[in-house]
């Protein structure tokens, strides 16, 4: 090759180089991430034991996971709560969950409902947290008691996860029901 194709080569390719330069950078901390579900289960059964006794079956029709492991329940959830294997003594349902895998705590909302079987009494209010390592339930909204034989309204609720025992923060109401 001649030294005249030699420096026409060398001045295409500097000519590439200088447009391929002049391209911009993009900083990758800047670019949109997905941040949406990585997981998405359908019916969703899922059980969970204590020195290898069941206390927990959470059911749902989609359970959403993301990447830290964090999960929602975009369509409600079910929970069955036991104190001996088997025998199932409170429910808790709610249209919207999401857990916060780090924590274990469950957030509950629309629609919450809790129910004792034993005690035949029902909680209703709109948020409810569930925190599964401490087995307790709270909330500060508005809630709803319906007892046999009475209706309390409140707001907000401490208890123990099978709502077995509990304190009603504020207490707004007390009503006798007649039978």
């Amino acid at each position: 090759m001649s030294i005249k194709g030699w420096l026409h080569l060398s001045w295409v390719l500097v000519l590439l180089l200088s447009t391929a330069c002049n391209k911009e950078l993009k900083d990758p901390d800047k670019e949109v991430k997905y941040n949406g579900p990585i997981i998405e289960n359908r019916d969703v059964f899922t059980l969970y034991s204590d020195s290898a006794k069941l206390m927990v079956r959470l059911k749902a029709p989609v359970q959403q996971e993301f990447e830290r492991g964090d999960g929602v329940f975009p369509e409600g959830f079910h929970v069955e709560f036991m104190q001996q294997e088997g025998t199932v003594t409170s429910t808790m349902e709610a249209n919207y969950g999401r857990q916060e895998k780090s924590k274990d705590l469950y957030f509950a909302r629309g629609d919450v409902k809790v129910n004792n079987l034993v005690k035949k009494e029902k909680l209703e209010t709109e948020e409810l947290y569930w925190d599964r390592r401490r087995r307790r339930i709270y909330t500060d909204k508005f809630v709803k008691i319906t007892t046999p034989n009475r209706v309390i309204t409140g707001q907000g609720l401490r208890s123990d996860q099978n709502f077995e025992n509990y304190t009603i923060q504020k207490i707004t109401g007390v009503f006798d029901l007649e039978e």
